[in-house]
């Protein structure tokens, strides 16, 4: 069974959560594309001025999306 990777990118500041909205428009959109799979495409708060657009893709399409997306961080979904 594939591991299931999380890629974030971080957003800072009074309008952090309305451009991680719409980065999250863009991961659809690349996903759409280059026809490969995820299984979640969301934001998530860390505080009022801190929030994260994330993606969550199987381990072997990993290397596509962080080569070409240049994400801040991934983690182990």
């Amino acid at each position: 069974m594939s591991r299931k990777i999380k890629l974030l990118w971080d957003f800072r500041g009074p309008d952090a959560k309305e451009t991680a909205k719409h980065h999250t428009i863009h991961l659809k959109e690349f996903a759409t594309l280059e026809n490969l799979s995820f299984y979640e495409i969301s934001i998530q708060e860390k505080n009022e001025m801190l929030f994260s657009a994330f993606i969550t893709v199987d381990e072997k399409d990993m290397k596509t999306y962080r080569n070409d997306l240049k994400p801040h961080r991934g983690e182990i979904a």
